[in-house]
């Protein structure tokens, strides 16, 4: 599951970037509404995903909050990418625990 959260929140911040490129006119205007509704679909399974992962690790509310949060901000991908690795580490420091089945 954890693994699912993680390539789902790169998917979404590099097709945030991908959107923003757009209005910087490195990309056509006409695939505005094609690349729209891929990153909308992978914000929606970002923001799911993020609610069960949340759930599961026992995250509190303002942390759910600010990786929602990171979702809107461009580069907050990589911040919430190290903060995932750091809770990996802390629930399976010499491997007893497996994160992947959470």
């Amino acid at each position: 599951m954890l693994t699912l959260f993680r390539i789902t929140s790169l998917l979404e911040g590099l097709s945030y970037l991908v959107i923003l490129s757009v209005t910087m006119g490195l990309i056509s205007r006409e695939l505005v509404f094609t690349l729209g509704m891929a990153h909308g679909a992978l914000f929606m399974g970002y923001f799911l995903m993020s609610l069960i992962v949340s759930h599961k690790l026992g995250w509190s509310v303002v942390t759910w909050l600010l990786v929602l949060a990171a979702a809107v901000i461009p580069l907050a991908f990589i911040l919430v990418e190290l903060f995932i690795q750091k809770q990996m580490r802390a629930h399976a420091p010499d491997g007893t625990q497996n994160v992947e089945t959470v």
